[in-house]
């Protein structure tokens, strides 16, 4: 069911588009946001792809893990990454704000393969324009590879906002098609990089899977205290502040700061290049690059938000979705093509030859998995990191079966299989 906006009115009552009153004439409730500061709308994480061939004495950087190398004119602290990235190595330098993870676990090193993703930080894309930043981006895909090709990008988009606060029953009132969500409370360890810890009392919420549309919601404040990083974001947000021209003092630091994030995973971010249309041509807009993509993510925030809904009642956004979805703008510095285009992900059908190959694999990978007397979960966790379980998703999607629907299938094959024939597998 498609969600309304409620009445939006000025303080004379009169109806008005960008109001920040909010008015319900089912319940009579009144709603007013005036008090809300929006502070940043920005990109918060760049994740750019890249094929190709391992260049020559690329992988001789790691020959000692933990040193410093010179890598493309700079210098690089090089290192080994868990399995779990999907890839061998990295090279980092946070001054700069980039981290190169080189060589796919599942790709051998003379082999053509998607062996380069890079990420860039807040504060590099914050200090470069998307066409000076892909071209960086690029410098250093083209000394990692040879026969170099853009793969596909993944993008989080941040809005940063004062004076709001989740209410108590937040995630009852979230509705969504995600299959996961969090509510992580109490937790002492701080384990920000995964955004998977809080301070206090439900004070971060997950909806979604990382290989998916994930939306966050938590404390930017406390996170960025706890990794000595508040200097530098108050700075932006005194030096962004987008949303109030009349108003150039809306970053106020005596209260905390609250972030919403939305994060696409790069399978998304093709999905939405595969069919989404230019209204000039008439074309799907079919990017790679984040450079290309960039004038496409106001039309990403607002997709986000209308597939995790915040209800005020049945059938109705609540008061700060409406404003957060309709009055923001990534701080970008490109011209928006929000208008330009129709936004839509094209889902790749599995039907026929590939679905087939589908259920051909679950059967056999079951059957190995009871061999070896792996559980449910731990293999489950490990079938959601692979490449090509963006595939395997889409084509139970398709059967109207969820990722929660995937395990319990998994879970009962396997109990199937040793019931059945027991230690003979």
């Amino acid at each position: 069911m498609k969600a309304k906006d409620l009445l939006r009115v000025d303080p004379l009552f009169n109806e008005d588009p960008k109001g920040r009153v909010f008015f319900d004439p089912h319940t009579m409730r009144m709603v007013d946001l005036s008090n809300v500061r929006l502070l940043r709308c920005g990109v918060d994480t760049v994740r750019q792809l890249y094929r190709g061939l391992i260049r020559p004495g690329v992988i001789e950087l790691f020959d000692n893990p933990g040193t410093i190398v010179d890598f493309a004119g700079e210098r690089w602290h090089a290192g080994r990454v868990g399995k779990d990235s999907g890839y061998q190595y990295k090279l980092q330098n946070a001054d700069l704000g980039f981290i190169l993870l080189v060589k796919n676990f599942n790709v051998k090193v003379d082999s053509l393969g998607p062996h380069v993703k890079i990420e860039v930080s807040p504060h590099a894309i914050d200090a470069l324009s998307p066409e000076r930043l892909q071209a960086r981006m690029d410098h250093y895909a083209e000394h990692l590879l040879s026969h170099v090709e853009v793969n596909q990008c993944a993008v989080h988009l941040a809005l940063d906002l004062q004076n709001w606060t989740p209410p108590a029953d937040f995630v009852a009132r979230m509705h969504c098609r995600a299959r996961t969500h969090r509510d992580i409370s109490g937790i002492n360890e701080i384990q920000w990089d995964t955004k998977s810890s809080v301070y206090g009392r439900g004070e971060t919420y997950m909806f979604g899977s990382a290989s998916g549309i994930q939306l966050c919601l938590y404390n930017k404040t406390e996170q960025a205290r706890a990794t000595d990083k508040l200097d530098y974001w108050e700075e932006v947000w005194k030096r962004r502040d987008s949303f109030c021209d009349d108003d150039p003092l809306n970053y106020d630091p005596e209260q905390d700061v609250w972030r919403i994030e939305l994060r696409y995973h790069h399978s998304i971010v093709q999905q939405f290049a595969s069919g989404s249309i230019d209204a000039r041509s008439g074309q799907a807009i079919e990017t790679k690059t984040f450079e290309a993509f960039s004038g496409h993510l106001d039309g990403l925030w607002r997709y986000g938000l209308g597939q995790f809904k915040l209800l005020a009642r049945p059938g109705y956004f609540e008061p700060i979705w409406s404003l957060i979805r309709n009055d923001v703008v990534v701080d970008l510095p490109v011209d928006s093509l929000l208008e330009e285009t129709e936004y839509k992900r094209y889902h790749k059908t599995s039907r026929g030859f590939s679905g087939k190959n589908v259920e051909l694999f679950l059967g056999n990978f079951v059957s190995l998995l009871a061999r070896e007397r792996v559980g449910a979960k731990k293999a489950f966790d490990r079938l959601q990191t692979w490449e090509c379980w963006p595939v395997i998703r889409d084509h139970y999607a398709a059967k109207e079966m969820s990722e929660n629907d995937i395990y319990k299938h998994i879970k009962d094959l396997l109990e199937e299989r040793h019931i059945r024939w027991g230690r003979a597998v």
